[in-house]
């Protein structure tokens, strides 16, 4: 188990991408990392875009960035219903902002462009939002997976794997 000691958060709101969400929970738990599902509510059911419930562990205020080693972002629509919420977008920048693995996929980057992350950053996402991670000051690359730093980004739920593999090689390495 890899990743044992690791403490990661995955950010869950309605509308999210199921397989974003479940693929990594359960992959990095896999590998012995300790996975918390964080909403702006604790213990309370977030259904994804096709009604899949994610139930919630903790609420966003009760998560203390200097304890985590990554914080995770699944895509859908999500990420929009995210963005609205100040102290979730706190939490990325900050984590960000303390050398966390960052990480981001498909519509997830809407994220990253609100948490102000991405200037001077290669960075990839759901081509629909591309022009939304450039005019934030990324350099788009059109690619499975983009590591820039800390920050790990891919495209949509076929990505997963290399999008999988690159959050626990981050985090070996830390």
């Amino acid at each position: 188990m890899s990743l044992q000691g690791k403490k990661v958060a995955i950010l869950v709101e309605n509308n999210y991408q199921e397989l974003e969400l479940w693929y990594p929970l359960l992959r990095l738990r896999e590998e012995g990392a300790e996975v918390k599902v964080v909403g702006p509510a604790a213990r309370e059911t977030y259904l994804s875009k096709h009604g899949y419930p994610a139930l919630s562990d903790l609420t966003v205020e009760e998560v203390r960035v200097q304890e985590l080693d990554a914080i995770i972002i699944p895509g859908g629509f999500a990420p929009d219903l995210m963005r609205r919420n100040r102290a979730m977008v706190k939490l990325v920048k900050d984590g960000y902002g303390q050398g966390k693995v960052v990480a981001a996929i498909c519509h997830a980057g809407w994220m990253l462009v609100s948490a102000d992350i991405l200037r001077g950053k290669k960075a990839t996402c759901f081509y629909s939002i591309k022009d939304d991670l450039v005019n934030a000051g990324a350099q788009f690359l059109d690619q499975e997976v983009v590591r820039d730093g800390g920050l790990i980004t891919s495209r949509n739920p076929m990505d997963l794997p290399a999008f999988c593999r690159e959050i626990i090689k981050a985090l070996q390495e830390k």
